[in-house]
């Protein structure tokens, strides 16, 4: 590896599934704007909607999403109370002008909710939205969780897409990250998705976990291909205990250093590639025929707060503490501690606490960062096409980091700037270089790989 190259494994950089990112998000944006942006929502637009369950009965150390653990569930109840309200809420303000393409349940564990929790809540959504024939319905799948039941209700509520965690299959890297989950138990809660028709089947991988070897990673890619997965995810650990407490249960020095880091994605993503899957992106990868490889094929491809996603809705409502939602005018984000939450909207309130507007600016950049996070490339002629004096003006910025960069990350290529291959990787820190935020933002982010 070139030197520049190594030296750059260490960057710490956004993921860029938003432009502005959340750091950016200031209390300007509120309830009131935020209620603006729904009730203003065009006739017939097609919406996303993301359900965020802020519960898990154990808690990953290595995890940063927003969630907390419980060991009764008596705590969900009272939230799921909580967010039956904000829908209701929310859907009374949007009218009926939306259609449904595509809901997604996060979090925390969704699966941790009782089966006649998960078909009420489901029936809920499609009482209170109207749905397009053929929604994708994906949930995040904590294996543990599951039996029969909750197999039958993830069915029920007419789960297309199942995305569970792996993580690693090594018994000392998942005592390390308190995550015991093995390589049968996966294997069954896959094929019991499947038999109950569930057309699409995405697994999480990560990399660069405390003890993780290159040797563990290569036995969990090889384990996980013969799952047959439609997708594959591969992300680097994100280390960051100043954000998540509970990261300080690992301790550093179980952890692999940058190059190391680096080693065992190409690893991971060459045993991939070996096997038949498209690069989606930088971390994603799916059979030929999956709608996620179309999309990459195509130019169609998007990335959204759940990741890569061939999902073309522009707006995207998010419900329940912490989530974020997305409108043309800018993004909007709730009250991320789950009782305030629940005391705004138990009252027919909406919980948005911060967000930010769009620029035009914004909009440009946040373009360009999406195109070459997702097509590794962007055309000078449609940069300009589309946003006028704004897009000459960014035009020029990439000239200026094409043509004075040694390490050569961004060519221009005819009309188009482009991430040569070996540099693909490297692509956070390339977006970085159009964010104008980065340089003065105080935010503190992951290493780039």
């Amino acid at each position: 590896m070139r030197p520049e190259m190594a030296a750059r494994l260490g960057e710490n950089v956004p993921r860029y599934t938003s432009y502005p990112t959340a750091p950016h998000f200031h209390s300007g944006v509120d309830a009131a704007v935020y209620r603006g942006w729904l009730q203003g929502l065009d006739d017939g637009c097609e919406i996303s909607l993301y359900l965020h369950i802020p519960y898990c009965d154990k808690l990953c150390w290595f995890c940063a999403c927003h969630t907390k653990q419980t060991r009764h569930y008596e705590p969900v109840t009272t939230y799921l109370r909580s967010l039956h309200a904000e829908i209701a809420t929310v859907a009374s303000l949007v009218g009926g002008k939306g259609r449904v393409g595509a809901v997604h349940f996060g979090g925390g564990s969704p699966t941790m909710l009782k089966p006649e929790d998960m078909v009420a809540l489901g029936t809920v959504l499609r009482n209170s939205f109207e749905f397009l024939p053929g929604a994708k319905i994906s949930v995040e799948i904590e294996p543990n969780d599951m039996d029969d039941a909750r197999l039958g209700a993830l069915a029920e509520i007419g789960m297309t897409r199942a995305s569970l965690g792996v993580q690693d299959f090594d018994l000392k890297v998942q005592k390390a990250i308190n995550r015991e989950q093995s390589f049968l138990q996966t294997k069954a809660v896959v094929e019991g998705v499947r038999s109950r028709g569930v057309e699409s089947v995405n697994l999480d991988l990560l990399y660069g976990l405390p003890h993780q070897t290159r040797d563990s990673v290569s036995s969990t890619v090889a384990q996980a291909l013969t799952l047959g997965p439609d997708r594959m995810a591969l992300f680097g650990y994100a280390h960051v205990p100043w954000f998540k407490k509970h990261q300080t249960m690992i301790d550093e020095a179980w952890l692999p250093n940058s190059v190391e880091r680096f080693a065992q994605s190409q690893i991971a993503a060459g045993l991939m590639l070996k096997a038949g899957y498209q690069p989606v992106g930088f971390d994603h990868f799916a059979r030929s025929g999956d709608a996620l490889a179309v999309a990459a094929r195509t130019g169609t491809l998007h990335r959204n707060f759940q990741g890569y996603t061939e999902d073309r809705c522009e707006t995207l409502i998010g419900l329940g503490p912490s989530s974020i939602s997305q409108f043309r005018q800018g993004y909007a984000q709730n009250m991320p501690a789950t009782a305030e939450y629940g005391r705004m909207v138990e009252q027919g309130g909406l919980a948005a606490v911060r967000g930010i507007e769009l620029s035009e600016d914004d909009r440009v950049r946040g373009w360009i960062i999406e195109r070459l996070m997702c097509d590794f490339a962007f055309s000078a002629i449609d940069l300009v096409e589309r946003f006028g004096e704004i897009g000459q003006k960014l035009l020029l910025q990439a000239s200026s980091v094409a043509l004075r960069d040694p390490a050569r990350l961004l060519e221009l290529n005819g009309d188009s700037f482009v991430v040569p291959v070996e540099n693909r990787p490297f692509v956070r820190s390339i977006a970085a270089r159009f964010d104008k935020y980065f340089e003065t933002g105080k935010a503190k982010h992951s290493v780039a790989v």
